[in-house]
């Protein structure tokens, strides 16, 4: 692969910065992403869940509202559009980072980060039922079948789920349900809005972190001190995994487009499981990666569109009808 052209210095001034490749970005989303339920397992050691979630969200929210004043975005007008985005903030958001927060007391960091692969395969199902366009295929059917076989398979099913807390792994697969609510909910509420998807999502964090800190102290009480590693953890989590990664997905899907830049999502709970593995020692046994990969599996067959017909070839002209055709001046 040959390397991006080197920027052209303007006379007015110094030269423009190019991006990194979008591979580049890719990969640092998916390290991004794929640490992130190894920051929240850090950041739990200090804090209760609510607040590790509030700090995501705030620190997560700086970090867009930085950009949405460098790009001078404006932010939604209307009381409907606020609404909406009041109700896609507790989905996409506060629900589901409480409740990896809170599943991550319980059950390791890797078992998040492969829950968290259902989530396509939860969207699969739902937007069959919810969106008249998608249209259930033997290849999709067969790959939500593949896809919660594979979750069985994580969980264990054969020996009882033994050694496995129901609890805290109902929390995450609930998580991993939340977010296609939320994009369905999205998709029919705030397509063609007039704002801008960084307007958009900055003030749904913005909503997200109201929804927290009127929450959290009801729940929670102050906590006693501040630890290093665990609140650098979370600010972490919010500045990184939900702030910068926000602005690479866009830039990723403006540029190669949403079908590529949704492969992240493969790529996540392989990450989440070897920094699990070897930063936090936790332990893995056969039937994790052997599950996680036919989840993903299933997710990608979820996620596969059917091949656009060829368009018709025209018959070749017989003999008669050429000479029609130039007997008529055709």
């Amino acid at each position: 692969m040959s390397a991006p052209p080197a920027p052209i210095p303007s006379p007015a001034g110094p030269a423009r910065l190019q991006a990194p490749d979008w591979r580049l970005r890719f990969a640092a989303l998916s390290l991004i992403w794929g640490f992130s339920f190894l920051l929240i397992k850090v950041g739990t050691d200090g804090y209760a869940p609510f607040q590790v979630t509030l700090g995501r969200l705030l620190s997560g929210t700086a970090v867009l509202a930085v950009a949405m004043v460098v790009k001078r975005e404006r932010l939604p007008r209307t009381a409907r559009t606020w609404g909406h985005l009041a109700v896609a903030a507790f989905f996409l958001n506060a629900l589901p980072f409480s409740l990896f927060a809170y599943a991550e007391l319980t059950i390791p960091s890797t078992l998040a980060g492969i829950c968290n692969a259902t989530s396509p395969l939860w969207g699969m199902a739902l937007s069959l039922v919810a969106l008249s366009e998608d249209r259930p295929t033997r290849r999709r059917v067969a790959g939500l079948g593949l896809g919660f076989l594979g979750v069985l398979t994580v969980l264990g099913a054969w020996q009882g789920f033994s050694g496995l807390d129901l609890t805290g792994t109902a929390m995450a697969l609930l998580a991993s349900l939340s977010y296609p609510v939320g994009w369905i909910y999205v998709r029919r509420t705030l397509a063609g809005s007039g704002s801008s998807a960084l307007a958009l999502t900055g003030s749904q964090l913005f909503l997200g972190t109201v929804q927290l800190a009127v929450v959290t102290p009801l729940f929670t009480s102050a906590p006693a001190g501040f630890p290093l590693l665990p609140t650098l953890a979370v600010v972490a989590l919010g500045a990184l995994g939900t702030g910068l990664a926000v602005l690479l997905q866009y830039g990723l899907v403006t540029e190669v487009g949403p079908t590529t830049a949704q492969m992240v999502t493969y790529f996540i709970p392989v990450i989440a499981t070897v920094a699990g593995v070897t930063v936090l020692g936790e332990q893995l046994n056969w039937n994790t990666p052997v599950g996680a990969l036919v989840v993903l599996a299933g997710a990608a067959l979820t996620q596969s569109r059917p091949r656009a017909p060829r368009p018709a070839t025209p018959p070749e002209p017989t003999p008669a009808r050429r000479r029609l055709s130039r007997s008529s001046g055709a």
